[in-house]
């Protein structure tokens, strides 16, 4: 499975996710970041000029940046989720890459 697949797959799911019962606003907010940052990492990744793992590795040094310097738990919370999304993302995008 080529690696756009993976991440559409993983869109539709989330949506479907978000399209249940779910009462968890942490849930939903997970699964909305993570459509937002798979959508973001597709649109670069059409763009032969662009190297995407270098982009999504300076995404996680800004958001690393912003969490060293908040000193609010809530708001450094919801970071370090986007954090995982994007290890994650990272991880199916640059796995084959040396």
């Amino acid at each position: 499975m080529i690696v756009e697949q993976i991440l559409q797959k993983e869109i539709e799911e989330s949506k479907r996710a978000l399209d249940g019962p779910i009462d968890d606003t942490v849930y939903r907010r997970d699964h909305s970041k993570r459509i937002e940052l798979i959508n973001w990492v597709i649109e670069h990744l059409e763009d032969p000029n662009v190297q995407i793992c270098a982009l999504i590795e300076s995404k996680m040094n800004e958001i690393i940046e912003i969490i060293n310097k908040t000193y609010s738990i809530l708001k450094a919370d919801k970071l370090h989720s986007e954090l995982r999304i994007l290890d994650w993302i990272l991880y199916q995008v640059c796995i084959n890459e040396e």
